[in-house]
């Protein structure tokens, strides 16, 4: 069994074999207590591309998990003028100049240690380092000191860990367990907003136009789109690299590394199902669905079934970037999500030849990923 096949089965493992085992019997499939699950790339991107059909608003929805949470207004579970007007105002954050700006800051001193840990020849856990990064990120966007990263990426992930596909909302007990998480992330936010200094991040959110809830919402939008998810696929491309024997390639020619990243995103899925609810009556690939019906969108089966990894193959148009969303709620923070990406393998292919000498699965968590990857150079 391949190492990616395992990192699935010890996340999921009832549901994974499910979802993937639906998309051999037909693109849409109506489960009982789960919902209408599609597993087509084409039929996918139908889905998220529109609004007026299908929505992260109504029932079964992104909504109906984060809203106790995070309040009405965070993208996440927003559609509409008001969800346009918030995205327009958050663009600036995410400019190449911006992005490259605030990487420098937080990237450059957890990379350099990451360089000079796989320089002396010890065996070094990948899967903290990118934890560190994460939430030194974190860190960067809510005011906090970037000594307190691994505190700021265990908020975040305590706040995501409660969600599971069979449930479409958080328990009473989740609820206020997240919203403690968030608050001690989103209190320095506030004060950091308040202060109105451009130089950090919700400084600059106000210094944009956004209202104080505004930028709150947008500061806990990027907590829970950006923590687990970059935690999972770091580790995964590197060890998807080093298997295939990319890794010294990649090293020895630069050009390829983009290509490399998109496919081992393909293959990874870090984001592998998207929810969405009806909106009105209609059709999926030919099958009915009503009004307040819950839709899964099996991203992990849409992109995977194009075959295994391979850095060389071009992707098809319905499935490229999809592990991003489409349409109006494509993934704002994709830019950072690529440069973070960029920071670490920069880091690790500076350091080969590397070898994977340990790894082991992460049990029972939401997104698919590595507890434990050990490189040692040599």
């Amino acid at each position: 069994m391949n190492w990616e096949r395992r990192v699935h089965l010890a996340a999921h493992p009832v549901a994974y074999p499910l979802v993937r085992g639906l998309a051999r019997i037909a693109p849409v499939v109506r489960i009982p207590r789960v919902g209408v699950v599609v597993s087509d790339a084409a039929l996918a991107k139908e889905v998220l591309t529109d609004p007026r059909r299908f929505t992260k608003t109504g029932p079964g929805s992104p909504a109906d998990l984060w809203t106790p949470v995070v309040g009405p207004s965070v993208l996440l579970n927003m559609e509409g003028d008001a969800h346009t007007a918030l995205r327009r105002k958050l663009s600036g954050l995410f400019t190449p100049r911006s992005v490259t700006e605030l990487c420098a800051r937080v990237a450059d001193e957890p990379m350099k240690r990451l360089r000079d840990d796989l320089a002396t020849g010890h065996p070094v856990d990948l899967v903290p380092a990118v934890r560190h990064l994460v939430g030194a990120v974190i860190c960067e966007l809510v005011g906090l000191d970037p000594a307190d990263a691994l505190r700021a990426h265990a908020a975040g992930a305590a706040i995501t860990s409660a969600v599971r596909l069979g449930r479409p909302a958080l328990t009473p007990h989740q609820i206020r367990r997240s919203k403690a998480a968030l608050a001690r992330l989103t209190s320095p936010a506030a004060a950091a907003y308040a202060a109105g200094d451009p130089a950090t991040v919700p400084g600059r959110m106000r210094e944009l136009g956004l209202t104080e809830r505004e930028a709150l919402g947008a500061v806990a939008a990027f907590v829970l789109t950006g923590t687990e998810t970059l935690v999972s696929y770091v580790p995964r491309l590197v060890a998807l690299l080093h298997d295939t024997g990319h890794l010294d390639r990649l090293a020895a020619d630069r050009d390829r590394v983009d290509d490399a990243v998109a496919e081992a995103l393909r293959v990874t899925v870090p984001s592998p199902v998207m929810l969405r609810s009806v909106a009105t009556d209609t059709t999926v690939g030919g099958v009915r669905v009503r009004a307040g019906d819950r839709v899964v969108i099996a991203t992990i089966s849409a992109a995977k079934d194009h075959g295994p990894f391979d850095p060389e193959q071009p992707h098809p148009p319905a499935v490229r970037q999809l592990w991003f969303g489409a349409g109006p709620h494509f993934c704002l923070g994709m830019p950072l999500a690529n440069a973070e990406i960029r920071a670490v393998l920069d880091a690790v292919l500076d350091s080969t030849p590397l070898t994977v000498v340990d790894r082991r699965a992460a049990r029972r968590v939401l997104i698919p990923g590595y507890e434990r990857l050990v490189l040692r150079r040599g």
